[in-house]
């Protein structure tokens, strides 16, 4: 299970009751500021943006690429390190709506982690430092530190000590001794 908190609803399902659980002028905050960092094609502004505007811990040299979706509800619940890359159109929910509940729950990224482009990842989750996130995946669960990951359902494509041999010789990423 995912790190979450769960609320009960009572009558309807818990989407007609969003603003009260955030208010309306936050929500069209949120929006409008995602939106200008969505097209940006300035990183350092699209930081600013999400640090300043939303509470977004947002590490150096961290990258979002264009088209990057925020939680538009609770942005301030995401954490990404540093020197992270967070691939086009990927979407980062800390909030879910559902029949008779609405959950949320942190979404903490690690340092030097890459996600791929068109990924979703789920309110609860932890991506660890070093970690791989391959294009189009459902993030549903936590990702261990320097784990290559990917598909829906989410998998273990390489342990980090697979992905460690499987780069021992390579000129780009293997370790100095």
């Amino acid at each position: 299970m995912r790190h979450t908190t769960r609320h009960p609803v009572l009558g309807a399902n818990s989407l007609w009751h969003v603003y009260k659980t955030v208010p309306f002028w936050k929500v069209v905050k949120n929006f409008i500021v995602i939106q200008l960092a969505r097209y940006s094609p300035f990183l350092g502004l699209k930081n600013w943006l999400y640090r300043t505007f939303l509470r977004v811990k947002v590490g150096e040299q961290t990258s979002f690429a264009l088209m990057v979706m925020l939680d538009v509800m609770f942005p301030e619940k995401i954490s990404v390190g540093r020197n992270t890359v967070i691939g086009y159109n990927t979407t980062i929910l800390a909030h879910e709506y559902l029949i008779r509940e609405y959950r949320l729950g942190p979404v903490n990224i690690g340092s030097e982690v890459m996600i791929g482009a068109n990924s979703t990842i789920l309110p609860g989750v932890s991506i660890g430092d070093g970690a791989i996130v391959s294009a189009g995946t459902l993030v549903h669960k936590d990702v261990p530190p320097g784990y290559f990951v990917g598909g829906n359902p989410m998998r273990v494509i390489y342990s980090k000590e697979e992905l460690e041999k499987r780069w021992a010789e390579d000129p780009i990423y293997k370790k100095e001794k």
